[in-house]
């Protein structure tokens, strides 16, 4: 190739730029749909290591042909991955590998000029960019979360060729940044759809009980398309509720019902078939209502205070070395939660899927939702901060209708500075403003201990926004216990509740050995350690949970330590291969207790 054809090869690719439609911001749900066509399955796939894809166009798939040049690339007698799943578990090879990936599968659509068409995708990490024949429909950032790409102009009768590009480089302007504790899993690593509604839709809806309230249903409702005032039925039809909606011009219309609904909760988690329904369109929906505040120290369900029995877990499948994606691992992860004896999960760092959160709701699992804000983040940049409010942004358009999500946490494990501060209390401050019926809350790990007294405490700029704290300590494990367990005394928030988000140590399955050395790495040190930490909860006057670290033993590359860990991080309750430690009989017992 001589100068003047790369030159050409770049300009047109910033041309193709220049097209470039973003992925909306507020999305219809397939999975609340009928007329949906899942995408999944094997794709093509070309590794593309140098990042050459887009100069070389490959989002124009073209053939070889037998008098034509040679061409360096091809979708034909490729790689074959499957969607959704990441590609890291789908070869050796990959294992590590972070750099661009290209997918490329035919969609066949007999088009109705009527109607729009959306590419739904449910997740794709980090950065995804779609082409559709040959045409840019969508850009997303942020591998936990759900974008759509709009190609009704795009799509064509008959065949189409879509073309998706992901990367999952790690940046110190991603949120998360340069080093995280979790596989640093990619490619489209949730489902894909095909999704059709009318040309004028219901594109955003929101139906929960009114803040302070158990018999007000409050929400709203946004067409898209429409020009003019338009008619929408309500039907909740098990509480005898069948409303007429009348929009504005621009298709919106908010909405308050009397209503007397069953309380979702972890011991009735009761959800109601919830239909909207326009002259062209119709959502069917799962809601469940119920309320949760804050009274003093206390978390307050329905009227009632109530103790959080929780757990963390990754969104992977240890024994698969990959992501988890579908019903049955939502099933797997979830059950063993239940097991313990949980009435409430931490989906700890990110979003999570929403096989995960949606059958978390119907086993009565409350749910703390985070986003990826961990650590390391470069708070100084604006174009980060940004970033963190789109993705907030975008669990809280995504779950706003999950009564199981109780909490909406912005950030775990930050080190405070101006800069952090001013991003943190921005985000706490957006999300009261989205929704103002569920609390807000962060984890923490900048606990002061102070010899003398044996007590700890802290000092934090953004406990006046938040509704409740969660505290990260590893006692016995980063930090000796400087005194008995029964002896340290907590004085942290003392006027909010406390969540005591994470604690633990790791150990080796079928490892047995000394309750007194960390290194002995043992599941009897690890068992002793909970006890500990067990006895100190005693001291913490505000503790309205527990959160141990972690369900299941994860994949993480920073976990070095060859003979115990070997890119794995030990300290789950249960090991990679599925078999419980003696710390979760432990926990077990505890959350019977409680």
């Amino acid at each position: 190739m001589n100068m003047k054809q790369l030159i050409l090869i770049c300009f047109l690719a910033i041309i193709n730029f220049g097209n470039f439609v973003q992925a909306q911001s507020i999305m219809i749900n397939p999975l609340n749909r009928s007329n949906v066509e899942l995408l999944n399955g094997k794709w093509n796939a070309l590794i593309d290591p140098q990042s050459v894809g887009e100069i070389f166009r490959y989002f124009n798939n073209v053939q070889q042909t037998k008098d034509g040049p040679n061409i360096e690339y091809l979708f034909s007698d490729v790689l074959r991955l499957n969607v959704p799943g990441d590609y890291n578990s789908q070869m050796p090879e990959l294992k590590f590998y972070e750099g661009d990936v290209w997918y490329e599968r035919k969609v066949t659509v007999h088009k109705n000029e009527d109607s729009n068409y959306f590419l739904y995708f449910a997740g794709a990490n980090y950065i995804c960019k779609v082409w559709l024949n040959g045409q840019k429909v969508g850009e997303h950032e942020g591998g936990f979360l759900p974008f759509q790409c709009d190609i009704t102009k795009v799509l064509k009768e008959g065949e189409n060729e879509l073309v998706v590009l992901t990367n999952n480089e790690r940046n110190k302007d991603n949120i998360p940044a340069m080093r995280f504790d979790w596989w640093n899993y990619g490619g489209i690593t949730r489902d894909v759809m095909l999704v059709q509604t009318p040309s004028t839709y219901i594109q955003d809806y929101k139906v929960q009980l009114k803040k302070d309230s158990k018999n007000l249903l409050a929400g709203y409702v946004q067409l898209a398309g429409a020009t003019s005032v338009q008619q929408i039925e309500l039907s909740i039809s098990e509480l005898k509720i069948k409303k007429a909606l009348t929009t504005d011009d621009k298709g919106y219309v908010a909405f308050e019902i009397n209503a007397k609904p069953v309380l979702w909760s972890p011991t009735l988690p009761k959800l109601y078939a919830v239909s909207f329904k326009s002259s062209k369109d119709t959502v069917n929906e799962e809601i469940g209502f119920r309320t949760i505040e804050v009274q003093g120290t206390k978390v307050v369900l329905n009227g009632n205070s109530i103790f959080l029995k929780g757990v963390s877990f990754h969104e992977e499948i240890a024994q698969r070395l990959g992501r988890a994606y579908s019903d049955a691992d939502a099933a797997m992860i979830l059950s063993e939660a239940k097991a313990l004896g949980c009435n409430f999960i931490r989906t700890a760092h990110y979003p999570q899927n929403e096989h995960i959160v949606r059958m978390a709701e119907k086993l009565g699992l409350m749910i703390w939702e985070e986003i990826p804000v961990w650590q390391g983040i470069n708070f100084t940049n604006k174009v980060v901060m940004e970033k963190a409010k789109t993705m907030l942004t975008e669990i809280i358009n995504r779950d706003k209708n999950r009564a199981a999500v109780i909490i909406w946490s912005i950030a775990n494990e930050t080190v405070p500075t101006p800069a952090c501060d001013t991003m943190l209390i921005e985000l706490a401050k957006l999300a009261r403003q989205k929704d103002d019926a569920r609390l807000i809350g962060g984890a923490f790990d900048n606990m002061k201990f102070d010899v003398k007294t044996n007590t700890f405490t802290i000092d934090d700029n953004l406990l006046p926004f938040l509704d409740l704290l969660g505290v990260n300590k590893y006692m016995g494990w980063y930090m000796k216990f400087p005194v008995d367990p029964s002896e340290i005394i907590w004085k942290v928030a003392l006027d909010k509740p406390l969540i005591f988000s994470e604690f633990g140590a790791e150990a080796l399955y079928g490892q047995h050995g000394s309750t007194d050395v960390p290194s002995s790495w043992s599941e009897e040190y690890q068992e002793k350690l909970y006890k500990d930490n067990l006895i100190m909860f005693n001291n913490i006057p505000n503790l309205c949970g527990t959160v141990p670290w972690i369900l299941f033993d994860f994949r993480s590359a920073t976990r070095n330590q060859m003979k115990n860990q070997d890119n794995w991080n030990r300290k789950g309750l249960v090991s990679d291969k599925g078999m419980r430690k003696k710390a979760w009989y432990l926990m077990q017992k505890y959350y019977e207790s409680k």
